[in-house]
C-alpha cells in the first residue's frame, strides 16, 4: 500500500517528468535531463525550506524563555511543558512544523534518487510511463557527448563527494571547541558532528561511483542547490534575525 502511494504520488510523476524532457527539449541529453528534473523539484520544495528555517530561527531566539521556565519549573515537569507550549502559542511558533516540512520532503528527494537508481534507462519503463507522455525517438546517455551516464564515473562520484563535504559545513554549525568538561551529550554531538562532515561524503562517493554517473550527477546537482540555498538563507533570513533578535515573529509557521 505504502508503495503504491509512494509511486503514484513521487516516483511516476519524477519519472514521466524526466522522459518528457528528453522527448521535447531539443539536443537534450540524460544528463542534462538529470539536472533539470533535479533543479526543478528542488525548487518545487524551496519555500518549504525557508519556512523550516524560519521556524527553527524563531525557536533558537525562544531559547533564552524556555531556559528560565525550566528553571522556574524544573520540579514539575508537567507545567513546564504547559508553560513553554504556551509561550510557543503566545508567539505564533509551532516547534513541530519544522519536522512536517522534513518529511514531506523525504520521498521527493528518495523518489527522485529512485528514479536515476532503478529507472532502466536508455530502456524506457512502458508500464509507469502516463499515455499522454511522449515517447522519445532515441535516448542520448553520453552527458555533453563526453561520459555515459549509465556507467560508472570516478569524476562524477569525486564531484558528488567534494559538494557533499561542502554542502554538510554550510549547513552545520561551527564545531565547539572542547572546554574542561564535557558531558555524554556533548560528545556525541561532536562525534555526530564530525562523522557527517567527513565520514558522509566518503559515503556517498562510493554509492554514487558503484551506480552510475546519473546518480553522481543528480547528487552533485542537489548539492550544489543546496549550497546556493544556505548562502541565500545566510544572506537574507538569518541576517534578518541577528538586526533584530529581540523580536519573535508572529504565525512563523503555522501547520
Amino acid at each position: 500500500m505504502i508503495g503504491e502511494i509512494f509511486n503514484t504520488v513521487f516516483f511516476n510523476p519524477i519519472y514521466n517528468g524526466l522522459i518528457f524532457l528528453l522527448d521535447t527539449v531539443p539536443f537534450i541529453d540524460v544528463g542534462i535531463a538529470v539536472i533539470l528534473v533535479t533543479v526543478v523539484v528542488k525548487l518545487i520544495l524551496f519555500p518549504f525550506s525557508l519556512k523550516m528555517v524560519k521556524t527553527q530561527l524563531a525557536v533558537k531566539q525562544l531559547e533564552p524563555e524556555i531556559t528560565k521556565l525550566k528553571e522556574t519549573h524544573k520540579e514539575d515537569k508537567q507545567e513546564q511543558a504547559r508553560q513553554t507550549m504556551a509561550l510557543y502559542k503566545e508567539k505564533g511558533v509551532n516547534p513541530f512544523s519544522g519536522f512536517l516540512l522534513v518529511l514531506i520532503q523525504i520521498p521527493v528527494i528518495f523518489a527522485l534518487y529512485w528514479v536515476f537508481l532503478r529507472g532502466g534507462l536508455p530502456e524506457i519503463n512502458m508500464d509507469i510511463l502516463y499515455s499522454f507522455t511522449p515517447i522519445p525517438d532515441s535516448i542520448n546517455m553520453n552527458f555533453l557527448g563526453l561520459i555515459d551516464v549509465s556507467a560508472k564515473s570516478i569524476l562524477f562520484a569525486l564531484f558528488a563527494g567534494v559538494t557533499q563535504y561542502f554542502q554538510i559545513k554550510y549547513s552545520l554549525p561551527p564545531l565547539k571547541a572542547r572546554s574542561g568538561k564535557t558531558t555524554l551529550k556533548d560528545d556525541l554531538a561532536r562525534s555526530f558532528h564530525i562523522q557527517m562532515r567527513y565520514v558522509m561524503p566518503i559515503i556517498v562517493f562510493s554509492i554514487a561511483y558503484a551506480i552510475s554517473a546519473a546518480v553522481a550527477i543528480y547528487w552533485t546537482t542537489s548539492n550544489l542547490f543546496a549550497i546556493g540555498q544556505e548562502i541565500y538563507v545566510r544572506k537574507t533570513i538569518k541576517n534578518k534575525y541577528k538586526e533584530d533578535s529581540t523580536v519573535v515573529p508572529t504565525n512563523v509557521e503555522k501547520a
